[in-house]
């Protein structure tokens, strides 16, 4: 299962990547710019789409860019324990990296991050 194949357009600065066998799948927005594509009853990911995969990538003085999971809030529990499970796997934790953010108000709030693994050229 570690075959993938990419997939990137470089007018949109979109990338694919799509998990081998190619099945039925249900697109899922963890944030303006990463929609999963989840086999719910095989709990497999089949495809990752990540739109502006340049910003999503762009290192900062801090570190990598994170991104708040706003997607998981309106998806019921068991589905959001679903695809937590399933980006913590490999080989999807090869791409994306959940970690959390804890504000002084003691609130929990899921992130991810975006492993490179294409490198794009003349993007920011």
């Amino acid at each position: 299962m570690s075959e993938r194949t990419y997939t990137y357009d470089e007018e949109s600065d979109t990338l694919a990547i799509t998990f081998p066998p190619a099945e039925k799948a249900t697109g899922i927005e963890l944030t303006d710019h990463i929609i999963v594509h989840i086999n719910k009853g095989t709990r497999r990911m089949v495809r990752i789409t990540l739109l502006d995969y340049s910003l999503l990538v762009q290192q900062t003085v801090f570190g990598p860019r994170t991104f708040p999971l706003t997607g998981l809030t309106d998806i019921p529990e068991d589905a959001r324990d679903m695809i937590i499970d399933i980006v913590r796997e490999y080989p999807v934790n090869d791409v994306l990296r959940i970690a959390a953010y804890t504000p002084s108000d003691g609130h929990m709030i899921p992130t991810i991050l975006v492993q490179p693994v294409i490198s794009t050229v003349g993007t920011a």
